[in-house]
């Protein structure tokens, strides 16, 4: 189990990596659509599995217009940022809508309340707060007339994705070695304090190095040795709180994996989970700060 959760968590990112170099600008818009509406269909089939019924075909498509608006209209000047922030502010106000009516037909849900939120969470926890990793590739490097992935949305989202996963790898190692104190035994047994410090320090070692490695700079941004170290601990709490609210999904649902899509880690939304709060955390770094 050990070989094939390493495996398959080298493996994975290589792909995404590749794909950014490699796949032609539809190829990438199909692939972020499948990993959005994948772990969205985990989430569904989490929240179902708890006995709250869901409108799952309404949330995949609300996630599938957001995912795409961001995709479509998303570039590095001003006009487009707006536009782009204008269609996905109508994609979630329409699908707060539909969901809303279309709870009324529904003469035997007794939890219609339940319904309502765990559809809307489920767009606003996977597709929303993945889109960000759209808005991480795209929103920086000149224009966008072939829609090409640059150097800087290159460099970002492997950036987001070594710390991110040094911080999984290193809070496990760490745990296995050192773990005696439990972190939150109420929603993951398995997690202690040491791995939870483990996890922080490989962070913030692998940003270092990315940033030694990248000359301080991530394609057109310049970052200092600070911004690294900063970063570093960000996206490694940010990893832990995603992972950490996912195992809150589980255990409230009785589930021990989201699915078994991935060999050795379980499902798209056990690969993803981490990675859904880092990408808006440094995006707003990057614009906020950085910029």
């Amino acid at each position: 189990m050990l070989k094939k959760r390493i495996l398959s968590g080298l493996l994975m990112p290589a792909f995404l990596l590749c794909a950014g170099l490699y796949m032609p600008p539809i190829g990438i818009w199909v692939l972020l659509l499948i990993i959005s509406s994948l772990g969205q269909l985990e989430f569904y089939h989490m929240v179902n599995s708890g006995g709250i019924p869901v409108f799952r075909i309404v949330g995949l498509l609300s996630g599938a217009a957001l995912i795409s608006a961001t995709f479509w209209t998303v570039g590095p000047d001003a006009a487009q940022a707006a536009r782009a922030r204008d269609w996905e502010s109508l994609v979630l106000l329409v699908s707060l809508i539909v969901v809303c009516v279309r709870q009324f037909p529904q003469k035997f849900n007794d939890k219609p309340l339940a319904t309502i939120g765990c559809t809307l969470l489920g767009i606003w926890y996977v597709p929303s707060l993945f889109n960000y990793h759209t808005r991480l590739v795209f929103d920086w490097d000149g224009p966008r007339c072939a829609m090409a992935v640059g150097n800087t949305g290159l460099l970002l989202a492997a950036y987001l994705i070594v710390v991110v996963k040094i911080t999984d790898v290193g809070a496990y190692f760490t745990g296995m070695a050192l773990g005696r104190h439990k972190l939150f035994p109420r929603i993951s047994p398995a997690k202690t304090w040491e791995g939870f410090f483990g996890g922080i320090t490989a962070a913030v070692a692998a940003s270092l190095v990315f940033h030694y490695l990248a000359h301080g700079k991530i394609g057109m941004i310049a970052f200092h040795r600070h911004d690294a170290a900063i970063l570093g601990v960000i996206l490694s709490l940010a990893a832990v709180a995603g992972d950490l609210f996912e195992s809150l999904l589980k255990r409230a649902t009785g589930m021990k994996d989201s699915s078994a899509v991935v060999p050795g880690m379980g499902g798209v939304l056990d690969v993803i989970d981490s990675l859904l709060f880092g990408a808006p955390l440094l995006y707003y770094y990057v614009r906020f700060i950085l910029l």
